[in-house]
């Protein structure tokens, strides 16, 4: 039998972050106890988790929160792994070398670095991404989930481009698709 496939633990951190940030920690706690989540509270993941629980963590967070609001905290969430990662994860090194490059350029090395450790974030789902003057990001989650979860990389990725390419970086966001067959394109103007 195949091993489920495993995601970094940022997925589900940062969501529960977001939320405390967004409601407070006793409305964010009673709120994750209402979604079946409740195990969340205090006893945040520290290593790779299968990918089914951040999914599971989003879709039981859909049933109570209305779904503009949710991917406005996936975004959020999304925004504080690429924090992590600016901070813990991509070298100081590489993050200076990143800066002063032209945007095509700097776009072109951080993705293909990128690209090497998809898998911690996209779990049994595809990564792609073109290079050119609007470079396009792909995602595909193939993990029954909804689509709303594509705002979680959204943010992600904002954040990594505004901070390493350009900080005028702007992204259109095109989530299609149902659950286990999701196509999260970003077109990216950098």
């Amino acid at each position: 039998m195949k091993e489920p496939a495993k995601i970094g633990p940022n997925s589900i951190i940062q969501t529960v972050a977001a939320l405390e940030a967004k409601y407070g920690k006793a409305e964010a706690d009673v709120r994750l106890t209402v979604a079946g989540q409740g195990h969340l509270i205090d006893n945040l993941p520290s290593e790779m988790v299968e990918e089914e629980k951040f999914h599971l963590l989003v879709t039981s967070l859909d049933k109570d929160i209305d779904t503009n609001v949710l991917a406005e905290l996936l975004k959020d969430s999304g925004q504080r792994t690429a924090a992590y990662l600016l901070k813990v994860r991509i070298p100081g090194f590489f993050q200076t070398l990143l800066k002063p490059l032209p945007p095509g350029l700097a776009f072109k090395l951080l993705f293909f670095a990128i690209s090497k450790n998809a898998w911690t974030f996209v779990g049994s789902g595809d990564f792609s991404y073109t290079t050119g003057k609007t470079p396009v990001i792909t995602v595909k989650v193939t993990h029954p989930t909804i689509p709303v979860v594509g705002n979680f990389y959204l943010g992600t990725f904002t954040k990594l481009l505004k901070e390493l390419v350009n900080p005028d970086t702007k992204i259109d966001a095109s989530i299609t698709g149902e659950s286990g067959n999701i196509t999260c394109r970003y077109t990216c103007h950098i």
